[in-house]
């Protein structure tokens, strides 16, 4: 049934060592590779806020400290500096404030097996009864609305748990990526029967329809996950077959293309590289001089 209670809560799954991007990410997690002047982290945490998110909880590992520092109250010795370079540096010490006051940050460390269904795990105890989103710290879309308004809005609309989806492009999106199936109800929505994880190939795909970048759950995923922990005996302890135990019983999920917008992955060093390109190419204060750039480059 539709349920159109706020949904206030986020968990964001960032225990992961960015082993790609080694010998980088041995000091620096990867979720703090900057796309120009911000990392990839806050631009995920910032689409969350705009959508009415509250309280974050953060799910990382043993290196990843930083990202605590980077949401807290700057330290004192930049609040001096930039204090002492007057009205020119005023902006900037308010942007670096502001990052604090974005939301409830809570940080977990991650406890348990390796796979996407852990870090839900690790949060459990503080989602309550409530649905929630589950996302990633290292790929989001950037939309009008927003991704999780998107989302929201399809769980008000048609209730149960949502899918965020973007449609596949390549060949390559069939290895990547899981897929949903199900009956149409829409251009770009399907009422969800099965989800076929890296299908391989577009004829072994359910549908076009690839889930990427998070999903708005229902809390009758928590009890689930802790049952697959209990028979949990190796391996990854991965969210997607959960997902199909809760559909296989009747729980209502809906895949939702996500629209007006454009998915960025920055999980490997290439997609890394076009997503700060692509951001670079936005701004005005960079963009021409680096689109002469690249053109001389490319001649």
């Amino acid at each position: 049934m539709p349920n159109n209670l706020p949904i206030t809560k986020a968990v964001i799954a960032a225990a992961g060592f960015g082993t790609r991007f080694l010998p980088q990410t041995k000091a620096m997690p990867k979720e703090m590779l900057p796309l120009i002047d911000k990392p990839i982290i806050q631009y995920v945490v910032e689409e969350l806020v705009e959508a009415g998110i509250k309280d974050i909880i953060i799910i990382s590992g043993s290196n990843k400290r930083s990202i605590e520092d980077h949401f807290d109250t700057p330290n004192q010795d930049l609040v001096a500096n930039l204090q002492s370079g007057g009205p020119e540096k005023e902006p900037l010490l308010r942007e670096v404030e502001a990052i604090s006051e974005l939301a409830n940050f809570i940080y977990i460390r991650q406890k348990g097996p390796y796979g996407n269904a852990t870090p839900v795990a690790c949060a459990a105890h503080l989602l309550g009864n409530e649905p929630f989103i589950y996302t990633y710290a290292d790929d989001f879309f950037v939309a009008s609305p927003g991704r999780t308004r998107q989302l929201i809005a399809a769980h008000h609309k048609y209730g149960g748990s949502i899918l965020a989806c973007k449609r596949a492009d390549s060949d390559t999106d069939y290895e990547r990526y899981g897929f949903a199936g199900g009956q149409k109800l829409k251009t770009g929505v399907l009422k969800v029967d099965r989800i076929v994880e890296k299908p391989g190939s577009k004829a072994a795909a359910p549908s076009a329809m690839a889930s990427v970048s998070g999903y708005l759950l229902t809390p009758d995923i928590l009890r689930y996950i802790e049952a697959a922990s209990a028979k949990h005996r190796g391996g990854e302890l991965m969210i997607q077959p959960i997902m199909q135990a809760m559909i296989d019983d009747g729980l209502a999920f809906h895949a939702c293309e996500i629209q007006n917008g454009n998915y960025y992955d920055t999980g490997d060093k290439l997609e890394y590289l076009k997503t700060a390109v692509a951001f670079a190419l936005e701004r005005d204060d960079i963009g021409p001089e680096l689109l002469q750039f690249l053109r001389k480059k490319l001649q």
